[in-house]
Protein backbone atom coordinates (compact mmCIF):
# COMPACT_ATOMS: atom_id res chain seq x y z
CA UNK A 1 0.00 0.00 0.00
CA UNK A 2 1.33 3.36 -0.85
CA UNK A 3 1.52 5.62 3.13
CA UNK A 4 2.60 9.25 3.15
CA UNK A 5 5.89 8.06 5.20
CA UNK A 6 7.41 8.68 1.39
CA UNK A 7 9.85 6.74 0.93
CA UNK A 8 12.46 7.10 -1.60
CA UNK A 9 10.95 5.74 -5.05
CA UNK A 10 7.56 5.99 -3.43
CA UNK A 11 4.72 7.99 -5.21
CA UNK A 12 4.25 11.18 -3.62
CA UNK A 13 2.54 14.06 -5.73
CA UNK A 14 0.28 14.03 -8.32
CA UNK A 15 -0.66 16.95 -10.67
CA UNK A 16 -3.29 17.08 -13.83
CA UNK A 17 -2.52 19.42 -16.79
CA UNK A 18 -5.86 20.12 -18.14
CA UNK A 19 -6.45 22.56 -20.97
CA UNK A 20 -9.81 23.88 -19.01
CA UNK A 21 -9.04 24.00 -15.61
CA UNK A 22 -12.96 25.22 -14.34
CA UNK A 23 -14.29 22.18 -16.03
CA UNK A 24 -11.83 19.75 -14.73
CA UNK A 25 -12.40 21.27 -10.76
CA UNK A 26 -16.02 20.64 -11.52
CA UNK A 27 -15.73 16.73 -12.84
CA UNK A 28 -13.47 15.09 -9.94
CA UNK A 29 -15.32 17.33 -7.26
CA UNK A 30 -18.44 15.55 -8.81
CA UNK A 31 -16.74 11.87 -9.62
CA UNK A 32 -14.14 12.01 -6.78
CA UNK A 33 -15.52 14.55 -3.97
CA UNK A 34 -13.00 16.58 -4.44
CA UNK A 35 -12.69 20.42 -3.53
CA UNK A 36 -10.96 22.74 -5.80
CA UNK A 37 -8.34 25.61 -3.99
CA UNK A 38 -7.27 28.28 -6.73
CA UNK A 39 -4.08 29.70 -6.12
CA UNK A 40 -3.06 32.85 -7.25
CA UNK A 41 -6.74 33.74 -8.72
CA UNK A 42 -8.01 36.80 -9.44
CA UNK A 43 -11.67 37.94 -8.68
CA UNK A 44 -14.43 39.11 -10.73
CA UNK A 45 -16.32 42.09 -10.63
CA UNK A 46 -19.27 40.88 -8.31
CA UNK A 47 -16.56 39.35 -5.47
CA UNK A 48 -16.99 35.96 -6.65
CA UNK A 49 -13.21 34.28 -6.00
CA UNK A 50 -12.42 32.97 -9.89
CA UNK A 51 -10.95 29.95 -11.00
CA UNK A 52 -7.07 30.19 -11.44
CA UNK A 53 -4.64 28.70 -13.88
CA UNK A 54 -3.91 25.87 -11.27
CA UNK A 55 -4.35 25.27 -7.88
CA UNK A 56 -5.19 21.98 -5.20
CA UNK A 57 -7.59 19.62 -4.78
CA UNK A 58 -8.61 18.12 -1.56
CA UNK A 59 -10.27 15.33 0.06
CA UNK A 60 -12.01 16.32 3.46
CA UNK A 61 -9.34 18.60 3.89
CA UNK A 62 -6.44 17.32 2.54
CA UNK A 63 -4.64 17.58 -0.11
CA UNK A 64 -5.00 14.63 -2.75
CA UNK A 65 -3.25 16.68 -6.01
CA UNK A 66 -2.82 19.45 -8.03
CA UNK A 67 -4.13 20.87 -10.90
CA UNK A 68 -3.11 23.83 -13.97
CA UNK A 69 -3.57 24.72 -16.91
CA UNK A 70 -1.86 22.60 -19.60
CA UNK A 71 0.38 24.67 -21.29
CA UNK A 72 2.81 22.90 -23.58
CA UNK A 73 2.58 22.55 -27.25
CA UNK A 74 1.16 19.23 -28.15
CA UNK A 75 0.90 17.69 -24.95
CA UNK A 76 -2.11 15.44 -23.99
CA UNK A 77 -4.24 16.08 -21.08
CA UNK A 78 -3.06 13.68 -18.85
CA UNK A 79 -2.23 13.34 -15.10
CA UNK A 80 1.94 13.42 -13.72
CA UNK A 81 2.71 11.28 -11.35
CA UNK A 82 5.72 12.02 -9.16
CA UNK A 83 8.51 9.85 -6.94
CA UNK A 84 10.41 10.85 -4.14
CA UNK A 85 14.01 11.15 -4.13
CA UNK A 86 16.42 12.24 -1.88
CA UNK A 87 18.28 13.97 -4.49
CA UNK A 88 16.69 15.32 -7.96
CA UNK A 89 19.37 16.39 -9.66
CA UNK A 90 21.33 12.85 -8.77
CA UNK A 91 17.76 11.05 -9.88
CA UNK A 92 18.51 13.54 -13.21
CA UNK A 93 21.56 12.13 -13.85
CA UNK A 94 20.74 8.35 -13.61
CA UNK A 95 18.24 9.42 -15.96
CA UNK A 96 20.07 10.62 -18.68
CA UNK A 97 22.57 7.74 -18.05
CA UNK A 98 19.78 5.30 -18.85
CA UNK A 99 18.68 6.40 -21.70
CA UNK A 100 15.75 8.85 -20.43
CA UNK A 101 15.20 12.03 -21.56
CA UNK A 102 14.85 15.10 -18.95
CA UNK A 103 11.75 17.28 -20.04
CA UNK A 104 12.14 20.07 -17.16
CA UNK A 105 15.47 20.64 -15.43
CA UNK A 106 15.34 20.23 -11.45
CA UNK A 107 14.17 23.82 -10.22
CA UNK A 108 13.16 24.71 -6.78
CA UNK A 109 9.46 25.39 -6.46
CA UNK A 110 10.21 28.24 -3.18
CA UNK A 111 10.66 26.30 0.46
CA UNK A 112 8.42 23.00 -0.70
CA UNK A 113 10.87 21.31 -2.71
CA UNK A 114 12.48 20.45 -5.81
CA UNK A 115 11.22 18.92 -8.56
CA UNK A 116 12.03 17.48 -11.99
CA UNK A 117 10.27 15.95 -15.05
CA UNK A 118 11.24 12.90 -17.63
CA UNK A 119 10.32 10.67 -20.11
CA UNK A 120 11.62 6.97 -19.84
CA UNK A 121 13.38 5.85 -23.32
CA UNK A 122 10.07 4.55 -24.80
CA UNK A 123 8.52 7.79 -23.85
CA UNK A 124 6.49 7.30 -20.80
CA UNK A 125 5.98 10.82 -18.40
CA UNK A 126 6.89 11.01 -15.28
CA UNK A 127 8.40 13.05 -11.98
CA UNK A 128 10.83 13.13 -9.70
CA UNK A 129 9.90 15.24 -6.01
CA UNK A 130 12.86 16.24 -3.51
CA UNK A 131 10.63 16.80 -0.49
CA UNK A 132 11.83 20.37 1.22
CA UNK A 133 8.42 22.00 3.31
CA UNK A 134 6.37 19.65 1.36
CA UNK A 135 6.62 16.22 1.26
CA UNK A 136 3.67 15.67 -1.30
CA UNK A 137 -0.22 14.65 -0.74
CA UNK A 138 -1.64 14.59 2.70
CA UNK A 139 -3.81 11.50 1.97
CA UNK A 140 -3.14 8.57 0.18
CA UNK A 141 -4.73 4.51 -0.27
CA UNK A 142 -8.36 6.36 0.92
CA UNK A 143 -11.29 6.48 -1.29
CA UNK A 144 -11.11 9.87 -2.97
CA UNK A 145 -7.25 9.30 -2.93
CA UNK A 146 -4.29 8.00 -4.97
CA UNK A 147 -3.94 4.08 -4.09
CA UNK A 148 -1.39 2.62 -7.07
CA UNK A 149 0.53 3.75 -9.66
CA UNK A 150 0.02 1.90 -13.49
CA UNK A 151 2.50 2.04 -16.48
CA UNK A 152 1.50 1.13 -19.73
CA UNK A 153 4.34 0.18 -22.02
CA UNK A 154 5.68 -1.99 -25.27
CA UNK A 155 8.94 -3.63 -23.06
CA UNK A 156 8.58 -4.34 -19.49
CA UNK A 157 12.17 -5.57 -19.66
CA UNK A 158 13.29 -2.21 -20.73
CA UNK A 159 10.58 -0.62 -18.04
CA UNK A 160 12.54 -2.62 -15.18
CA UNK A 161 15.80 -1.90 -16.32
CA UNK A 162 15.59 1.71 -16.27
CA UNK A 163 13.40 2.29 -13.52
CA UNK A 164 15.08 -0.41 -11.15
CA UNK A 165 18.33 1.53 -12.51
CA UNK A 166 16.53 5.47 -11.58
CA UNK A 167 15.09 4.57 -9.05
CA UNK A 168 15.79 1.29 -7.34
CA UNK A 169 12.43 -0.35 -7.96
CA UNK A 170 11.73 -3.89 -6.89
CA UNK A 171 9.81 -6.05 -9.21
CA UNK A 172 7.83 -8.95 -9.02
CA UNK A 173 5.34 -11.07 -11.95
CA UNK A 174 2.53 -12.16 -11.35
CA UNK A 175 -0.16 -14.12 -14.04
CA UNK A 176 -3.36 -11.98 -15.16
CA UNK A 177 -6.82 -13.83 -15.83
CA UNK A 178 -7.00 -15.79 -19.11
CA UNK A 179 -4.51 -15.42 -21.87
CA UNK A 180 -3.79 -12.09 -20.70
CA UNK A 181 -0.09 -12.36 -19.79
CA UNK A 182 2.01 -11.56 -17.19
CA UNK A 183 1.49 -8.19 -14.58
CA UNK A 184 4.46 -6.52 -13.33
CA UNK A 185 4.06 -5.56 -9.31
CA UNK A 186 6.23 -2.57 -8.32
CA UNK A 187 7.74 -2.41 -5.07
CA UNK A 188 10.07 0.75 -3.57
CA UNK A 189 13.63 -0.21 -2.64
CA UNK A 190 13.90 -2.17 0.79
CA UNK A 191 10.61 -2.19 1.45
CA UNK A 192 8.39 -5.38 2.27
CA UNK A 193 5.97 -6.62 -0.35
CA UNK A 194 2.55 -5.15 1.49
CA UNK A 195 4.37 -1.35 0.20
CA UNK A 196 3.91 -2.34 -3.09
CA UNK A 197 2.63 0.93 -4.82
CA UNK A 198 2.37 0.05 -8.33
CA UNK A 199 2.82 -2.25 -11.43
CA UNK A 200 3.84 -2.11 -15.36
CA UNK A 201 1.10 -3.91 -18.17
CA UNK A 202 2.31 -4.63 -21.35
CA UNK A 203 0.07 -3.37 -24.08
CA UNK A 204 0.87 -2.96 -28.38
CA UNK A 205 1.65 0.08 -29.96
CA UNK A 206 -2.63 -0.42 -31.37
CA UNK A 207 -3.44 -0.52 -27.49
CA UNK A 208 -1.93 2.57 -26.47
CA UNK A 209 -2.99 5.07 -28.85
CA UNK A 210 -4.08 7.82 -26.08
CA UNK A 211 -0.64 8.86 -26.13
CA UNK A 212 0.25 7.98 -29.59
CA UNK A 213 1.49 4.31 -29.68
CA UNK A 214 3.93 5.44 -26.86
CA UNK A 215 4.06 3.92 -22.80
CA UNK A 216 2.18 6.41 -20.36
CA UNK A 217 1.50 6.51 -16.56
CA UNK A 218 -1.76 6.82 -14.79
CA UNK A 219 -3.18 6.91 -11.26
CA UNK A 220 -5.60 4.71 -9.64
CA UNK A 221 -7.74 6.52 -7.50
CA UNK A 222 -9.55 4.34 -4.93
CA UNK A 223 -12.78 4.89 -4.52
CA UNK A 224 -16.41 3.43 -2.43
CA UNK A 225 -18.11 2.34 -5.13
CA UNK A 226 -16.48 1.45 -8.78
CA UNK A 227 -20.05 1.42 -10.55
CA UNK A 228 -21.40 4.52 -8.85
CA UNK A 229 -18.25 6.84 -9.92
CA UNK A 230 -18.82 5.34 -13.36
CA UNK A 231 -22.26 6.36 -13.90
CA UNK A 232 -20.68 10.38 -12.62
CA UNK A 233 -18.19 9.86 -14.71
CA UNK A 234 -20.43 9.80 -17.66
CA UNK A 235 -23.13 11.94 -16.43
CA UNK A 236 -20.37 14.58 -16.26
CA UNK A 237 -19.12 14.31 -19.37
CA UNK A 238 -16.23 11.62 -19.05
CA UNK A 239 -16.29 8.39 -20.72
CA UNK A 240 -14.90 4.54 -20.07
CA UNK A 241 -12.52 2.78 -21.78
CA UNK A 242 -12.91 -0.40 -19.39
CA UNK A 243 -15.24 -1.77 -17.25
CA UNK A 244 -16.65 -1.61 -14.15
CA UNK A 245 -15.17 -5.47 -14.48
CA UNK A 246 -14.47 -7.61 -11.30
CA UNK A 247 -10.16 -8.15 -10.68
CA UNK A 248 -9.56 -11.27 -8.61
CA UNK A 249 -7.54 -10.40 -5.69
CA UNK A 250 -7.76 -6.67 -6.73
CA UNK A 251 -11.24 -5.31 -6.48
CA UNK A 252 -13.87 -4.04 -8.72
CA UNK A 253 -12.49 -1.45 -11.56
CA UNK A 254 -12.84 1.01 -14.49
CA UNK A 255 -10.64 2.84 -16.51
CA UNK A 256 -12.05 5.94 -17.24
CA UNK A 257 -11.21 9.51 -19.01
CA UNK A 258 -12.32 12.73 -17.74
CA UNK A 259 -14.10 15.22 -20.11
CA UNK A 260 -10.18 16.22 -22.13
CA UNK A 261 -9.24 12.94 -22.42
CA UNK A 262 -6.47 12.29 -18.84
CA UNK A 263 -6.92 8.62 -17.81
CA UNK A 264 -7.21 7.51 -14.31
CA UNK A 265 -8.67 4.26 -13.00
CA UNK A 266 -11.40 4.10 -10.17
CA UNK A 267 -10.85 1.01 -7.64
CA UNK A 268 -13.15 -0.23 -5.05
CA UNK A 269 -10.42 -2.60 -3.72
CA UNK A 270 -11.50 -6.31 -3.31
CA UNK A 271 -11.91 -7.08 1.32
CA UNK A 272 -10.79 -10.23 0.69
Amino acid sequence: MITTDFVPGSPCWLDLGAPDVPTAAAFYGAVLGWDYEPMGGNHSEDGEHEHAEGGMFRKDGKIVGGLGKLTEEGARPAWMIYYSVSDADAATRAVENAGGTVRVPPRDLGEWGRMAQYSDPLGGEFAVWQPGASKGVELLDKPGSLSWTELYTTDTTAAKAFYGGVLGWRFSDMAMPGDMGAYTLITPAGQPEERMQGGLMALSEADLALAHGRPYWHPVFAVADCDDTVARVTSNGGNVQMGPADMPGVGRLAVCLDPAGADFVALTPSTS
